[in-house]
């Protein structure tokens, strides 16, 4: 199982993602805006998704989970 977490605090601008989705690594499943920047979030490993822990407008801490990809 893998966590996909947030590198820092932001708000999630779009998941890309819906849980049964099968992802591969360097998918990109999320993006948060941090800072006036928009910031893609990357699998680092393949997997099917089981958990969508965030949702579109959600704010984020850095570290928190935001995925888990099984």
């Amino acid at each position: 199982m893998a966590e996909i977490t947030a590198p820092m605090a932001g708000k999630v601008i779009e998941v890309k993602v819906n849980v049964g989705d099968t992802v591969q690594e360097d998918d990109e499943v999320a993006i948060i805006e941090a800072m006036k920047m928009e910031m893609p979030i990357l699998t680092y490993a393949p997997g099917t998704v089981k958990e969508i822990k965030v949702e579109k407008g959600a704010s984020v801490e850095a570290d928190q989970v935001i995925i888990i990809i099984e």
